[in-house]
């Protein structure tokens, strides 16, 4: 790239009370309460939720009962929804349920007694990881900061620093960029869920002070960047009065905002033997640990697979000309560091856990939570010493 162009890039992020994250959630709560009990089980589940509704479909197997109804209130309650005024409560919500076995056909071949005898992956599907340099996160800035806003939101609202928040919102940063280098931030946008007693002058002034200035570094922003916070004017009806829910349908903000390239699968509701999931998270790991060791400023990994086969059919590392030594080296020492079998990714990333509510909102990369071992730099030693670095 050329280190003089000067552009702008943007990213969003949704809060965890957006329907679509709402629905995200459940699956993934479900998940966990089969995962504490039976670790081998197989869980893919869809969620849909509506006003006064919520929809709790898909294909689980498992040697465990979980009574789905308590697990989908309790989500709804935790996230906020428990005033009967925005619209949507946990106490009132029908709760639905359409849940069947997973296919024989494709159980064989992720259990290793088809025709192949180890655990193969449970879809074909292509999937990547990406890391880069321009935030101690390892995430690309526009992303990282739209997160910070929306986590930030649910935490002002949760410690009650503000009594006028509702659990939905969205926030979106733009980054001016000079090269690969970010500049500024160019705008923000932030829209936020409120009950209909505050006045629009506290609610911005609010945001403002408690969201905006407390999570954006003062020497990003100047007297050009421009700020957007509720500019219908209202945003009282929201959560999923205002619009359905969908597990797996914020997949660009769950991982890397646009920046890199993304294979199309979603991840919540996904037992590791979905490589959807787990071969993402192992991407992301490699692609981690190669920036972290000094091999590239920049690394994307693509994995693709084949149903019922352990071993990736192609594997590809890009790392933008930042590699610091030849390509083709990175990916022998890659290659050797890291088995992408799937039992290999769930093995050395320890995923038979219940872990996966936490991934839910505010990305799955990015966060450096003691659950989140995809994002551990616990391979970089190993990279040198075979790179001779």
């Amino acid at each position: 790239m050329d280190k003089n162009k000067r552009f702008l890039f943007t990213s969003e992020s949704v809060a965890e009370g957006h329907p679509d994250k709402l629905a995200d959630r459940i699956s993934d709560t479900v998940l966990d309460a089969i995962l504490k009990d039976d670790p081998m089980g197989r869980v893919a589940c869809e969620t849909f939720v509506t006003t006064g509704m919520a929809f709790v479909a898909g294909e689980i197997t498992t040697k465990t009962y979980v009574e789905i109804p308590d697990v989908v209130r309790g989500v709804i309650r935790d996230v906020g929804y428990d005033d009967p005024m925005a619209g949507y409560d946990y106490q009132s919500v029908a709760v639905l349920t359409a849940i069947q076995e997973q296919s024989p056909d494709i159980a064989q071949g992720v259990d290793g007694t088809g025709l192949h005898k180890e655990q193969g992956a449970g879809d074909q599907g292509l999937m990547f990881g990406y890391a880069t340099k321009e935030t101690p996160e390892y995430m690309p800035m526009p992303i990282c900061f739209a997160h910070k806003l929306t986590e930030r939101l649910g935490l002002i609202r949760k410690k009650k620093t503000v009594d006028w928040l509702w659990p939905d919102g969205k926030s979106q940063v733009t980054i001016d960029y000079k090269g690969e280098e970010p500049q500024r931030i160019e705008a923000v946008v932030i829209a936020a869920q409120h009950k209909p007693h505050v006045d629009r002058k506290t609610l911005v002034e609010g945001i403002r002070k408690h969201v905006i200035e407390a999570v954006l570094p003062k020497d990003m922003i100047d007297d050009k960047t421009k700020i957007y916070i509720n500019e219908t004017g209202l945003f009282v009806i929201g959560g999923p009065r205002g619009d359905t829910g969908l597990t797996g349908r914020k997949i660009i903000v769950d991982t890397y905002g646009g920046v890199g390239s993304h294979g199309g699968g979603a991840f919540s509701g996904k037992d590791p033997s979905k490589v959807d999931r787990s071969a993402s998270y192992a991407a992301r790991h490699i692609a981690k640990n190669v920036v972290a060791a000094g091999l590239a400023e920049r690394c994307e990994v693509q994995v693709a697979y084949a149903i019922g086969v352990a071993k990736p059919v192609s594997m590809m590392i890009d790392t933008f000309e930042t590699n610091k030594i030849p390509e083709a080296k990175i990916e022998k020492a890659v290659d050797k560091v890291f088995d992408m079998r799937p039992r290999a990714i769930i093995e050395r990333l320890d995923l038979l856990r219940p872990i996966y509510a936490l991934t839910s909102a505010y990305g799955h990369f990015g966060r450096n939570l003691p659950e989140f071992t995809w994002e551990k730099t616990d391979k970089v030693d190993e990279l040198k010493d075979i790179c001779k670095v």
